[in-house]
């Protein structure tokens, strides 16, 4: 025969204080974790794009810069290059506001590509091509 167990009340109110308390922490550091994530989705440009070379060639600058101006800024590959078959992020501060760009390519020889008034708020992966004395690019 099975008898009855006694459990001190105070035991057991005092364990669901501290499941509760594990609950809370769990909880603060998921609504953390949220807005940690969507910090970071909201940081990223809304023109930001993956560059794609398909040309044949290394490209050694890639020039980014508004429709509206007339310099073509900085070179955003820097140092570096991009062979042919290889792909780059291209990314913008998050103030950025401008919708319509322009993309120039150079290559070793110096030899270069424009493409006007590209809508990069719609582009997410530009792909440029070259063959037989022609450019064109695709855009996802």
């Amino acid at each position: 025969m099975a008898f009855p167990t006694y459990q001190n009340p105070e035991g057991r109110v005092e364990q669901m204080r501290e499941t509760f308390s594990k609950f809370k922490v769990a909880l603060a550091l998921g609504v953390i974790a949220i807005f940690l994530t969507a910090t970071a989705f909201a940081r990223a440009g809304k023109q930001d794009f993956i560059l794609h070379n398909k040309t044949g060639v290394e490209i050694h600058e890639v020039y980014v810069s508004p429709v509206s101006t007339d310099d073509w800024e900085e070179d955003v590959l820097g140092k570096g290059t991009l062979p042919d078959g290889e792909s780059v992020k291209i990314t913008f501060n998050d103030r950025e506001k401008h919708v319509h760009w322009d993309l120039k390519i150079v290559d070793g020889k110096g030899n270069s590509i424009e493409w006007h008034d590209l809508n990069l708020i719609e582009i997410d992966e530009l792909t440029l091509h070259y063959k037989d004395g022609k450019a064109w690019a695709d855009v996802k």
